[in-house]
């Protein structure tokens, strides 16, 4: 007996002193290989619809005519990005995709960490459940319907005008979507109507981590419902929101495309051209397919960048971090 379990005690021995010597990554990849398993058509999909197409970014380097093959185009090497930054209308979308994405960024965090915390505090369960349905719903809705409604609301005889003018606030309607100085501060508006109860779902769940005996350890101290937040609550999201703060900061020059095409007019392209709009109209109205591709490159690049340094940057703070 002893003869016939030696050899598989021995050939278990070998495996294990075999996997041993495996890099630690490698020994992660055969204890979870089921897993990997499951994640080997995500991969696929990645490389065919990310990485696949970045040899597009070719034509940034060409004076690009589609009638002719990838390969018998004319190199120009850096000229459509020397003329990028020299294109005043460039710097001007700069500018403006730069101010939504900031404004989008801070209302978003903003609002959807303070709903998050409101609607934590809720006691009445009904309540909470309406309040978070009503909510959640514009986040289901498409731009084009959702743009439409913010349209009308703005309209001379929008129910704002209406409601400013019966409050005495102005005295005759404003035709806000006709004046470009508004058009930031409405945009900025519609994202939040629209996603901000979507956002809190994170917020929400980072909230249910935390343990309840700190809260009843502190109202037993004396601590009231302000502080409870302020020294319980937030520290608790502080992971969260770091990592989050990262990630969207490496889509700092992606304000948005469709409310600022569908919301926007002749009244107010100075405000309401972004990056998104610039690579439309120069690659598909004026069949500048090169320049446009250089601007999509610009955009990546810089997200990249900002990626990077903010990943960095809360490293070296001590905070939670991408990689």
């Amino acid at each position: 007996m002893e003869n016939q379990t030696q050899p598989a005690i021995s050939t278990a021995q070998g495996r294990a002193l075999r996997r041993s010597r495996l890099p630690f990554f490698f020994k992660k990849l055969l204890q979870q290989k089921v897993l990997v398993a499951m994640s080997v058509p995500f991969l696929l999909w990645l490389v065919l619809f990310k990485y696949v197409p970045l040899w597009g970014w070719t034509i940034a380097f060409q004076k690009f005519r589609p009638a002719k093959g990838l390969f018998d185009q004319e190199w120009v090497g850096w000229k459509n990005f020397a003329f990028l930054f020299q294109d005043d209308t460039f710097y001007q979308v700069l500018r403006n995709t730069i101010v939504m994405s900031t404004i989008n960024l801070v209302f978003g965090f903003v609002t959807a960490i303070t709903l998050a915390i409101l609607l934590n505090e809720l006691r009445h369960i009904l309540f909470k459940r309406v309040v978070q349905t009503i909510s959640y719903l514009p986040h289901f809705i498409s731009w084009v319907v959702a743009a439409s409604i913010v349209s009308s609301a703005l309209s001379p005889e929008g129910i704002i005008n209406i409601l400013l003018v019966k409050l005495h606030i102005i005295e005759q309607p404003i035709l806000w979507l006709g004046k470009g100085e508004y058009f930031w501060g409405i945009i900025g508006s519609a994202e939040v109507w629209k996603n901000v109860g979507w956002n809190t779902i994170i917020y929400l769940a980072a909230i249910t981590t935390i343990d309840p005996a700190q809260y009843e350890a502190a109202e037993i101290d004396g601590a009231n419902r302000f502080q409870r937040i302020g020294y319980i609550t937030l520290p608790g999201l502080k992971s969260v929101i770091v990592i989050l703060l990262i990630m969207n900061l490496g889509h700092i020059l992606e304000s948005g495309f469709e409310p600022q095409y569908l919301l926007g007019n002749g009244m107010t392209v100075e405000y309401s051209d972004n990056l998104d709009i610039f690579v439309l109209k120069y690659g598909m109205d004026m069949s500048n397919y090169s320049l446009a591709t250089a601007a999509g490159i610009f955009k990546t690049a810089v997200s990249f960048i900002f990626l990077l340094s903010a990943n960095g940057i809360a490293k070296r703070l001590g905070e939670s971090r991408l990689f």
